[in-house]
């Protein structure tokens, strides 16, 4: 299965820009669009400490440049052991893949960003 996701998912343009090891997993996500204030439910792909592939409807107006906020949910343990029931983070859309369309999903690439404090 996680071979499968890679193979979709593949990098278009050819070019490995990856600096960590990312897991493949299926996980899911919401995605707040603050253009439409609007959340989107989709699922993340495959994560690493300095972004995330999550898989979106077809729908969604998202587009490489975009701030997004993304809700990454924790599991039960998790969630009492940190007091948070999940972790939120603003990502910077780096590509949207609508070729790779597939179940109508769009796979979209984000890169973490860090927050001012």
């Amino acid at each position: 299965m996680a071979q499968v996701l890679e193979q979709e998912y593949a990098v278009e343009a050819g070019i490995e820009n990856r600096k960590s090891v990312r897991t493949n997993l299926r996980w899911p996500v919401s995605v707040w669009l603050p253009e439409v204030r609007r959340f989107y439910s989709g699922t993340a792909v495959n994560i690493a400490k300095g972004g995330v592939m999550i898989k979106l409807p077809m729908t969604a107006p998202i587009q490489a440049g975009n701030l997004v906020e993304i809700n990454l949910p924790r599991t039960i343990s998790l969630a009492k052991k940190k007091d948070q029931f999940a972790r939120i983070r603003i990502a910077k859309v780096l590509r949207v893949q609508r070729k790779s369309i597939t179940n109508a999903c769009i796979a979209i690439a984000m890169q973490f960003v860090k927050v001012a404090s």
